[in-house]
């Protein structure tokens, strides 16, 4: 995904003086977060700006004390964050807005509701990302999709990390939208997000104690483990997968009708809209909510009968 044209005044503003941007990455060896600060580079480079990227390595403490040390560095005049402590940032980020940075959030919930994309503290101008509950609606659509015709759908369900407030949300958002439905959800999984080992594992587990099931859902790297799982059983062809995330080997799952579908993830999106946000918040103006998935074809809903119009923003 390019760079969007940005607003005039934006544009002069990059063009006219360097601007300083601190990315504070919940970890630079993510695959989606790489993705996401290609596409940020590509707009920097464009307009000017000097992109200093801080990696937390998924640790939370860590993150703390390199946002302290970016707002007493006193250099910078944007931020992206990517946060890992939920609202317990909050203070850090109402500091650096006192000290004039401009901060976008990305990818992750900077707060403690999980329904929706818009700002949770008034030190961001902008958030992007998909709300969790939204996503686990979309995945409760598709799964709809698949179950069409059937008198019960049993229906495996993969949770990332269970327990955890985000895959809480993701799970109500599929069970508002399944409730009262064909669909029953005979057996759980947790793939961790991790590669498809882990999804091997799970699926091998529960197929000890079940084989009567029609979808299995979760994640793509979850996903890519349990079609092994399944193929190994000679169950592929009898039951529908639907993955989340986009990565390149779905697209082409779904292409080839391995899988029913995925719920498509964009991380060059998300990191092209992060950066557009920010100049914006520069220039003054405060953009809110953004839910990349609302900017894909049909909310990111891929199907064989739409995975043409699909390109996959990162390979997982």
């Amino acid at each position: 995904a390019g760079a969007m044209a940005l607003s005039a005044t934006a544009a002069v503003v990059a063009q006219d003086e360097e601007i300083e941007v601190a990315y504070m990455s919940a970890s630079s060896a993510n695959t989606w977060l790489g993705a996401s600060k290609a596409v940020m580079d590509e707009i920097a480079a464009e307009n000017g700006i000097k992109i200093t990227e801080f990696d937390a390595q998924f640790d939370a403490a860590l993150q703390t004390t390199q946002l302290q040390d970016a707002i007493a560095a006193d250099r910078y005049d944007g931020m992206i964050v990517v946060a890992l402590a939920g609202s317990a940032v909050f203070p850090d980020l109402e500091a650096a807005a006192d000290a004039g940075i401009k901060i976008v959030g990305m990818n992750q919930v900077i707060g403690d509701d999980f329904t929706t994309a818009d700002p949770q503290t008034p030190a961001l101008s902008a958030s992007v990302m998909e709300p969790p509950l939204a996503r686990g609606e979309r995945i409760g659509q598709l799964t709809l999709q698949a179950c069409e015709g059937l008198d019960q759908c049993d229906v495996v369900y993969f949770y990332g990390i269970k327990g955890i407030p985000l895959d809480i949300a993701v799970r109500q958002g599929f069970d508002s939208v399944t409730e009262g439905s064909n669909v029953n959800v005979v057996a759980e999984g947790e793939g961790q997000y991790l590669g498809p080992d882990a999804g091997l594992a799970q699926m091998q587990d529960i197929l000890v104690g079940t084989t009567d099931f029609d979808v299995v859902v979760g994640a793509d790297q979850s996903m890519q483990g349990a079609e092994l799982a399944l193929l190994d059983a000679g169950l592929l062809e009898d039951v529908d997968i639907i993955g989340f995330g986009g990565t390149a080997y779905s697209v082409e799952a779904v292409k080839d009708g391995r899988w029913f579908g995925d719920m498509f993830g964009v991380p060059a999106t998300e990191g092209r809209l992060a950066m557009e946000a920010l100049l914006e918040a520069l220039d003054g103006n405060d953009l809110g909510g953004i839910d990349p998935a609302l900017s894909v074809t049909n909310n990111g809903l891929m199907t064989q009968d739409n995975v043409d119009e699909f390109t996959a923003e990162w390979d997982a």
